[in-house]
């Protein structure tokens, strides 16, 4: 590789969500002169949600896409280096820290932050792509509240499926929850709550065939898998909560995560195993995974790398 594509920065961000624009907001405003890559999808996971009602200071909700532009905006005008690019390959071995851009641009930096989410597991059916963000989620905790009164459909057989079918039980009025095998996974105390809730519906043995609705989720078409048969069920929802996937598979030679591949990171702190890399956002939070969160992570990293740029003296 010739030297005329390597450049070197001070700090460099890795992923656009709530999490790295905010981190480069700090960044910037502390004249670090951060470099971010946007990643395969810019914006994150709000790109994909419509209406966001739960972050503070919009009081009539807003739009995820639009409110990914206004961070994007707030960061540039802070004097952020925001690019379009994927980080396809990492060398963590030694400092400076290298970063390969779409397989061809070598940036080599002081310090990283590493906030590239994570992204949801769905069925991979044709129709929940279609009505995705038109009744199909895959977060109960930022979409319930629009299925307020109504019925509803959780798939999954986990704690994150038990917790999100309990939290939907409380909004909606029936919460028809379908469990593939004859068993959960969850947590005993988790499956027992489920179980006692009288408004959560579970089909055993269960798969999804197809949600239905032409421009908005109408229903959802099941199929047991013992009996081979199948129902229709009307509902306005449907929960996809079968697990999300961190984006941390280009890291894991380097960065201690744990056996799902979320990155680890010092309780209180954005900081991983090697001095310099920080994480932020869903990459490194499996429990909250909300965008104010994943905004207070970007925040410490982008503070825990200024920190540590300073007492190198290279701040």
């Amino acid at each position: 590789m010739s030297n005329e594509a390597t450049e070197r920065v001070h700090i460099l961000i890795i992923g656009s969500g709530p999490a790295g624009y905010t981190a480069a907001i700090y960044a910037a405003r502390a004249n670090m002169k951060p470099v971010l890559y946007q990643g395969i999808q810019p914006g994150g996971q709000l790109t994909i949600t419509t209406e966001v009602e739960n972050y503070p200071g919009y009081p009539d909700g807003i739009q995820g896409p639009e409110m990914m532009v206004n961070f994007e905006k707030q960061a540039a005008r802070m004097g952020a280096d925001i690019r379009y690019g994927l980080a396809t390959k990492v060398d963590f071995s030694q400092q400076p820290y290298k970063v390969w851009i779409d397989e061809e641009k070598l940036i080599e930096a002081d310090a990283v932050i590493i906030s590239t989410g994570a992204s949801a597991k769905w069925l991979g059916l044709p129709s929940e792509e279609r009505l995705n963000g038109f009744g199909v989620s895959a977060c109960a905790v930022c979409d319930g509240f629009f299925f307020r009164g109504k019925d509803v459909a959780i798939v999954g057989a986990g704690d994150t499926a038990a917790e999100e079918a309990i939290y939907l039980s409380k909004l909606c009025t029936t919460v028809h929850m379908f469990i593939r095998k004859d068993k959960m996974r969850a947590s005993k105390v988790m499956q027992d709550r489920v179980l006692n809730t009288p408004n959560i519906k579970v089909y055993w043995n269960t798969d999804t065939e197809e949600i239905l609705g032409e421009h908005k989720t109408e229903g959802v078409r099941i199929k047991n898998n013992q009996t081979q048969e199948t129902q229709v069920i009307p509902v306005s929802g449907f929960f996809v909560a079968i697990g999300h996937q961190p984006n941390s598979d280009i890291f894991k030679e380097y960065i201690k995560m744990d056996e799902t591949g979320y990155i680890l990171t010092e309780p209180g702190t954005s900081k991983t195993n090697l001095e310099g890399i920080f994480a932020a956002g869903d990459v490194q939070d499996k429990n909250y995974r909300q965008a104010v969160t994943a905004a207070g992570s970007g925040c410490m990293a982008a503070l825990d790398a200024e920190r540590y740029l300073s007492a190198k003296g290279l701040a």
